[in-house]
């Protein structure tokens, strides 16, 4: 059996031509301690998250090669014995949602397996009773719906528990939500995250709050459909007024909490923002960034590649003067700044998606949040335009 791991949203991809009896082992679905795996392969402790969702560990992607002896066996009996702790149920969720592909077109639950057909799967993360539990927590849910849920995540908020990180996340508090509205918990299917931001970035996620409308947005964000507009504030000026950032991004061969840009291709996974230039201020500029791939902190490691630093981006050197002058009194006026908005500036203000249920399309977008705004005030105040240097 050949094991090749392609993670989208903690994806696992299975290759195997072994007997038809042999199980498969889903990894990231509840095992006999209910652990979470870390999102991106290696130990977190859930003060970091992915930027956005093909990494985020919330569905997994399986391909499995049928016997050339297989004999024709429905499909979702034929994927039931081989995936360990997955109900023939939500095989069936995710059929009807057009996430299971044989031979690259989808295919319902009642399709025959034949020889040597290849079946791949998109699936939803299904929740760990022992590591969620419901806490109530004041949450901003600009929209709802039977289907799904808009959250405006305020800076500083985990997403998701994780190692050393059990407790006071956004999935705990949706647990509380969605327990006051009657949803049992065995339904919630880990608080119907579909994506997930930073601990650090304030901004929209979207929530699912059946399975069916979390297998097709999960597809969305699998086939790179979502909207998801960021605007941030990057150290430096730029030349032109628009731009894209092309480069695989993957974990650093150096230091393990940071990613890395490998511009040959030689590992990590392609990624691309394209960004445009809101206001300039001389020694920071103010950018909008569209992401067209969602990889582990796309936007801070792509922008800090480039030579523009999220502003405040301890991990990615954005946390000291990068540009302006030597006096004093500048070096002041940036500590005041940093003291203002204490973390990277990246907020996620927009959001596009088609409605699960509806069809219907889908746009929300939030407004800065209060340090963001009053950082950019400060900047607004002393600011020093090309125009005038």
């Amino acid at each position: 059996r050949t094991r090749r791991i392609l993670r989208l949203m903690r994806t696992e991809r299975y290759d195997t031509e072994r007997s038809g009896e042999e199980r498969l082992p889903a990894t990231g679905f509840p095992d006999a301690t209910g652990d979470l795996p870390a999102s991106d392969g290696d130990a977190v402790t859930g003060e970091e998250d992915e930027e956005d969702g093909e990494e985020a560990g919330l569905y997994e992607h399986f391909a499995v090669t049928a016997d050339k002896g297989q004999t024709p066996l429905r499909l979702d009996k034929f994927l039931t014995v081989r995936m360990e702790h997955c109900s023939r149920n939500r095989i069936q969720a995710a059929a009807d949602s057009g996430n299971i592909l044989v031979n690259g077109k989808p295919a319902k639950s009642s399709y025959k397996v034949k020889p040597l057909d290849r079946i791949r799967i998109v699936m939803p993360y299904p929740r760990r009773e022992t590591e969620l539990r419901p806490e109530p927590m004041p949450l901003d849910i600009p929209y709802e719906d039977d289907d799904l849920l808009i959250v405006n995540k305020p800076a500083g908020l985990v997403v998701h528990p994780g190692v050393g990180n059990y407790t006071g996340t956004l999935v705990n508090g949706l647990m509380h939500h969605l327990n006051a509205q009657g949803i049992p918990a065995g339904e919630q299917n880990r608080a119907g995250l579909v994506h997930r931001i930073d601990k650090n970035t304030s901004g929209l996620l979207v929530i699912a709050k059946n399975e069916q409308a979390h297998a097709r947005l999960a597809k969305q964000f699998f086939d790179h459909t979502i909207q998801r507009r960021y605007v941030a504030l990057v150290w430096g000026n730029f030349e032109q007024d628009e731009g894209t950032i092309t480069g695989n991004i993957g974990r650093s061969p150096r230091e393990r909490q940071k990613m890395y840009v490998f511009a040959d291709g030689s590992d990590g996974k392609h990624a691309v923002t394209h960004w445009k230039v809101l206001r300039r201020y001389g020694y920071v500029t103010l950018v909008e960034c569209r992401l067209e791939t969602g990889r582990t902190h796309q936007i801070r490691v792509h922008m800090a590649w480039i030579g523009h630093p999220l502003f405040n981006d301890e991990r990615y050197g954005g946390d000291r003067i990068l540009k302006g002058t030597t006096f004093a009194k500048y070096r002041q006026f940036v500590e005041n700044c940093f003291a203002v908005m204490p973390r990277h500036a990246l907020h996620a203000r927009l959001l596009g998606f088609e409605h699960p249920a509806t069809h219907r399309p889908m746009l929300f977008d939030s407004e800065l949040p209060d340090d963001f705004k009053a950082l950019l005030a400060k900047w607004d105040a002393y600011a020093v335009r090309p125009e005038e240097e």
